[in-house]
């Protein structure tokens, strides 16, 4: 059954924050009428909003005021910290996905929202795209991206640890299209590479550190950015982004030396400089105002591993490399 989740943003009960850079985790952006959207890991899924992407008002209200109910049945332990949400603008309506699951096991699902517009305060639950279960499936239902191809199919690519990055074909109501089967389409390591960094964050994920797919469309090619090794460890973490592109939005994606991402192929995009951040992961990135813009999180140095959120243009090589 189909809930309506209401949100109603009260603006003076909002926080207003003069900067570029709010604490955030996971973040994700659209664009409505003038306005930036911000959403993020939170309770009930965080939002902010933005006239400049300067100058951010975080609400003091959540996406979801409800958590459907369905989200607890098909996750044990999982409440109401909702993680790495995807929002996109298709056939007239904004389609935000987001990650129901508890940390480092991959008992996991993907739901999805539905509204016709990002000022509307009514989000309609659309149920689950997609379930992962422990001892069932090698992969792990989080970290959704949706992708529009050349002819107007709608793709979902997502995934954490176990076999990395998955991908498959919706239909027009945005759920897994009939008879679609996951596939693999990127690694942190080749599958024959047995020299791998242990886990220090889960005895249950495995060393398969690849995570948080965001795939762009530029110039002909589809660019696949993941996120490889540990995040969510604060001063700890060593996220760092890497990318590859394809011709055809179902790969295979390769890097700029030609390696397979499904065999741990992957061209560094950013990285910790150990000055300002110590890692920065877990991207998006976007073509707003005849400019590519790229955002992450960074756990900031300064603030003690804290996360916030980063900001970059992107600019483009002559062979067509993203560079931040």
């Amino acid at each position: 059954m189909r809930q309506i989740i209401s949100l109603v943003v009260v603006l003076s009960m909002s926080t207003t924050l003069n900067a570029q850079s709010p604490m955030v985790h996971d973040p994700v952006m659209a664009y409505e009428d003038g306005t930036y959207y911000l959403f993020a890991t939170g309770h009930g899924i965080q939002q902010m909003t933005s006239r400049d992407c300067k100058t951010w008002t975080v609400s003091s209200q959540p996406v979801m005021t409800v958590i459907p109910q369905w989200t607890r049945d098909s996750v044990p332990g999982f409440t109401n910290h909702v993680w790495a949400p995807d929002i996109i603008r298709w056939h007239d309506r904004w389609w935000l996905a987001y990650s129901c699951s508890t940390f480092g096991k991959n008992g996991s699902a993907i739901g999805l929202l539905s509204s016709s517009s990002l000022k509307s305060p009514i989000w309609n639950d659309e149920g689950c795209i997609v379930t992962s279960r422990e001892q069932r499936d090698n992969w792990n239902a989080i970290d959704p991206n949706f992708i529009i191809d050349e002819d107007d199919q709608p793709w979902l690519v997502w995934g954490s640890f176990w076999d990395g990055i998955q991908m498959a074909r919706l239909d027009t109501t945005m759920h897994l299209a009939k008879g679609e089967i996951p596939r693999t389409i990127a690694r942190r390591y080749s599958p024959k590479d047995l020299n791998r960094m242990p886990n220090p964050t889960s005895q249950y994920a495995g060393t398969n550190a690849i995570e948080a797919p965001f795939i762009m469309k530029h110039g002909g090619y589809y660019y696949l950015f993941v996120s490889w090794d540990y995040c969510c460890m604060g001063s700890k973490s060593t996220y760092r982004v890497v990318v590859g592109r394809s011709k055809t939005v179902d790969g295979p994606y390769v890097d700029r030396d030609g390696e397979d991402m499904r065999e741990g192929g992957g061209t560094p995009v950013i990285a910790g400089d150990k000055k300002e951040f110590e890692a920065l992961g877990h991207c998006a990135a976007y073509h707003y105002d005849d400019k590519d813009i790229f955002i992450c999180h960074g756990y900031s140095i300064a603030h003690n591993g804290a996360s916030i959120l980063v900001q970059r243009p992107i600019r483009w090589t002559a062979d067509g490399w993203p560079e931040i």
